[in-house]
């Protein structure tokens, strides 16, 4: 099955290409210096060189406001919460800009045919008023600056959460492949070993048999998909194994079937049930029974495994409804793999033990090339 190249961190969380962030800052700007252009013309009023000095000198102050608080102020106080300095530090600046801008101003010549006769309104007045417009203008250009760096910071914290999550969820299902029960090898060794004595040619195949199902464990359940023709193969290997060790007195029934070999689907999904069936279905005495029946094709796969029920575990023989540890894991495995694509049920009923596990499968692992 082909894969896609990975994405960058950032383009992957937004879901498509983003510009380096020097190249959209230098491109913004250059179209901010040339505005005046744009308006100037064959039908328009040609800038002059004072009245496009000026626009210089004011965008200047709002580029000096920007930058001081996207690279400096946002990051020093309003990310350790200091908005107390915050905000002085943003008034001394704005205060100091507005000083600077003003006296600049005063240094370049009026455009020639601008008039100065006729009533000269309050000086007074007219400046009070630029210096507050010139206040609200960096007040607004600041909080552009909060905003984009908060928005920055948020796609930041976003990639590394997905990275944390992503990491996490391997190292949980790596975690929680480990699903065989720890005494199964030493238990089905000694098993072939007394088969030696007695059969021989049994004891060959279950020798072989275990050689299978180790290399799936040991090989193929670390992919992340595999075919349910080789999970099934799998079980089965596992089946035949913990048949030998079964009394007489004990049915086991079993159906694999799959209509669709080359469905992918995650390893070692329905291990824990069969271990289950087999841990809590078998008595030493008394009749006991395992029915286990699969069946896939490539668009869910049916679990159905009924057995009856002596639990060897005393808390499950006085809290039945209780979850163990593996039925735990395996809905664990299910929620980070197939979430919200499958259903699960597993409880004892008088004595008899019912677990099914439905799982809808994605149309995209439906075929391995």
């Amino acid at each position: 099955m082909k894969k896609n190249p990975p994405l960058p961190r950032q383009a992957a969380l937004t879901g498509g290409f983003r510009l380096p962030q020097w190249l959209m800052h230098t491109v913004v700007w250059a179209l901010l210096f040339c505005f005046p252009f744009f308006f100037s013309g064959r039908n328009a009023q040609s800038v002059g060189w004072s009245d496009y000095l000026r626009f210089i000198i004011m965008l200047l102050g709002i580029v000096a406001v920007f930058y001081a608080n996207y690279y400096y102020l946002v990051r020093r106080f309003l990310f350790t919460r200091q908005t107390g300095w915050y905000l002085l530090n943003n008034f001394l600046l704005f205060t100091l800009l507005v000083v600077l801008v003003s006296l600049l101003m005063e240094q370049i010549p009026p455009p020639q045919g601008r008039g100065r006769g006729g009533p000269r309104p309050d000086e007074g007045q007219i400046r009070a008023l630029f210096v507050f417009f010139d206040y609200v203008k960096y007040l607004f250009v600041a909080a552009l600056s909060v905003a984009f760096r908060m928005t920055e910071s948020w796609y930041k914290m976003e990639a590394e959460r997905a990275e944390l999550d992503k990491s996490r969820t391997e190292a949980e299902l790596q975690n929680l492949k480990s699903q065989l029960n720890p005494h199964f090898l030493f238990n089905t060794l000694n098993n072939i070993y007394s088969l030696v004595a007695i059969s021989p040619p049994q004891a060959q195949e279950a020798v072989h048999d275990l050689s299978r199902l180790l290399r799936y464990v040991l090989y193929d359940s670390s992919r992340a998909r595999v075919t349910v023709e080789k999970d099934f193969d799998f079980l089965h290997n596992y089946i035949e194994l913990m048949r030998i060790r079964l009394p007489r007195h004990v049915a086991l029934q079993t159906t694999l079937q799959t209509a669709s070999p080359h469905t992918l689907i995650a390893p070692l999904l329905f291990i824990t049930l069969v271990e289950n069936a087999f841990k809590h279905g078998v008595s030493a005495d008394k009749p006991s029974f395992i029915h286990i029946e699969i069946t896939a094709d490539s668009r869910q796969i049916a679990c159905r495994i009924r057995n009856s029920y002596f639990p060897k575990d005393p808390q499950a023989a006085q809290d039945p409804a209780r979850p163990g540890l593996g039925l735990s894991n395996l809905r664990q495995r299910l929620n980070l793999l197939y979430p919200g694509q499958y259903t699960f049920a597993a409880a004892p009923s008088a004595d008899v033990y019912t677990s099914d596990l439905i799982l809808k499968l994605p149309g995209e692992l439906k075929i391995e090339n």
